[in-house]
Order: structure tokens, then sequence, then C-alpha cells
């Protein structure tokens, strides 16, 4: 088998600059409550961002990965996907938070990883006194959508937010 001849400018094309990445402050439907206030970086593909700006610089190849920015105490809300999820830890502290009522929790440090099974519900934490860095990997060409717990959509409804058919994030009308 003769190995695959790429050029430089084709490489060029999967290649993502941290610098050049624009992160989304609303990437979810749960980044609209305070506690779970957090940016994401998309790096390759579409992942199961419900922000329909975001735009990943390199394409699904079988799995996407992003890097997520939380300030002290911010994280995610319990949810669960279709594919496996993978985090590591790039700074900080973080909390790996899982079960149907986040009734278990494990802290992992500094490049430590964890690997969570499709349909376990799951969340995380940043349990740093400041702003950490944590690497999220989804399995899977199409990964799907979020499925969030009810706590979750009902909160965010209340601040007036939800998702339409496409699993996008909308502001409803007021009531």
């Amino acid at each position: 088998m003769a190995n695959l001849q790429i050029s430089v400018e084709e490489m060029k094309k999967r290649v993502a600059l941290f610098r050049d990445l624009k992160p989304s402050s609303r990437p979810l439907v749960d980044a609209v409550l305070p506690q779970y206030h957090r940016e994401i970086y998309q790096v390759i593909g579409g992942g199961v961002i419900e922000d329909p700006a975001m735009k990943a610089p390199i394409p699904a190849d079988g799995f996407h990965l992003s890097i997520v920015k939380a300030g002290p105490g911010k994280g995610t809300g319990l949810h669960n996907h279709k594919t496996v999820e993978v985090f590591m830890v790039l700074t900080g502290k973080w909390s790996v938070i899982w079960g149907d009522e986040g009734e278990n929790e494990l802290q992992i440090g500094q490049y430590d990883t964890i690997s969570i099974p499709p349909g376990v519900l799951r969340g995380f934490r940043n349990d740093s006194e400041e702003e950490a860095l944590l690497l999220a990997l989804v399995g899977g060409q199409d990964p799907g959508k979020v499925a969030w717990i009810g706590s979750v959509l009902d909160a965010v409804k209340e601040k007036g937010f939800g998702l339409d058919e496409k699993g996008q994030i909308v502001e409803l009308a007021a009531r």
C-alpha cells in the first residue's frame, strides 16, 4: 500500500491555530445559566454544539474536538449523548459529575483523562481558583444532539431560551 501524499496547502486546511479560534459564550443552551457559563473553542468537527454560529476550522474525521474555558466553579449541566465523550484537563482541577442526579463525582488534575460511555448523564465543573481549560473529545462522525435533564431545560426556559427542532439555541417569545 502506498503512503498518501498531501501538499502543504492541503495540510494547512487541517490546522487550527488557537489564536484564530472564535469561542462561543453560549455554545450549549445551559450556558445561559450563570453556574454553567463557559466558552467553547470548536477545533475539529461540529460536535454537539447548539450555537449555530460556531464553525470548526477542521472538519470532523470520526471524532470532534473542542477546548472548554471556564471560570472558577463554572461547568456544565447534566446531559448525555449517543457517543463516548473524553475529557482531558489542560489546566487546573476539574470535577466530572455523573449519574441520574449527579450523585457521583471525581476530581481530576492536569493531563488526567476520563472517558464517559455513551448514554451516561455527565457534567463537569472547574474546581480551580482561576480560569482553566479542558479538552473535550466526542466520538463518532455524527455525535447527535445533547439530551439535557429536565431541571436544566426548565431553568433555561425561565431565562427565555430553548432549543428549536434542529437542536439549536433560540430565544423564546415573551409570555
